[in-house]
């Protein structure tokens, strides 16, 4: 995707040989542990990243699974359908992660692009009479304000820098974040957080790796943390500390 390859076709290969993976050999963690981390065909060491990968999308799922479920009583049809959308927004929130982190692109596929099946997910729940679901409208707005309020940022600081201090894959991203999970309190939380980390880290590199204030850091894996963040704990972070939050501006 990142190298503008489509994930159909050619189907799934080796990249060093060529050989075409069967579906055996393509089994999620296990065909790793089966092939012994090797292409069957050629003996090319397969990636640890891609089993760790594919057990952080598991997990995540698992615990998405348990978090939006009954504790006791039938699975009701609209709470399924809540898992299998935001199971979906999650693993596109891993791949974004991993693709920016290594080629510092976040593919429309995994933000722009998915805006529309945020808003038709949220359409769905509201229908299916999920408790908590965003309306479409609710989904729309989040989808502009998300994306309108990184390009603000960006066109302030070009006005003040004269360079480019985000990249557009950020605000794609973000506003595919707004499109999911809504405008308040759920964009507050995740630019509050990932600003907080994005800015620690970088800190961390400059002080303890010795790199420069003007390195390039993608932005996009914390919005993408932030979210994740905000899925699992948001509701009791935002009980808890909200209130201080919103006292801080009073006091300036």
């Amino acid at each position: 995707m990142p190298d503008d390859r489509s994930v159909v076709s050619p189907p799934s290969h080796c990249p060093a040989c060529g050989h075409r993976i069967r579906w055996y050999e393509n089994i999620p963690l296990l065909s790793w542990v089966m092939l012994r981390a090797r292409c069957s065909a050629c003996g090319t060491p397969i990636s640890p990243l891609y089993p760790a990968i594919e057990l952080l999308t598991g997990l995540l799922g698992l615990l998405l699974f348990r978090k939006l479920m009954p504790e006791a009583g039938d699975v009701s049809q609209a709470a399924f359908a809540a898992w299998a959308v935001y199971f979906v927004f999650l693993s596109m929130l891993v791949a974004s992660t991993y693709i920016d982190l290594r080629h510092y692109i976040i593919p429309d596929e995994f933000s722009i692009y998915a805006v529309p099946l945020g808003v038709g997910a949220s359409a769905l729940l509201t229908w299916m009479g999920y408790e908590g679901a965003l309306t479409w409208k609710q989904s729309v707005v989040g989808a502009l304000i998300g994306g309108g309020f990184l390009l603000v940022v960006i066109g302030a600081y070009w006005l003040v820098k004269r360079v480019e201090g985000m990249g557009f894959g950020d605000v794609k991203l973000l506003a595919m974040l707004g499109a999911f999970l809504g405008t308040w309190p759920a964009l507050f939380f995740i630019v509050l957080v990932s600003t907080l980390l994005g800015s620690f880290v970088g800190l961390a590199m400059i002080v303890f790796r010795g790199r420069s204030f003007k390195a390039q850091l993608p932005f996009g894996p914390f919005l993408a943390f932030a979210a994740v963040i905000y899925v699992f704990f948001g509701d009791v972070l935002i009980a808890k500390y909200l209130p201080s939050l919103m006292f801080v501006p009073l006091m300036l």
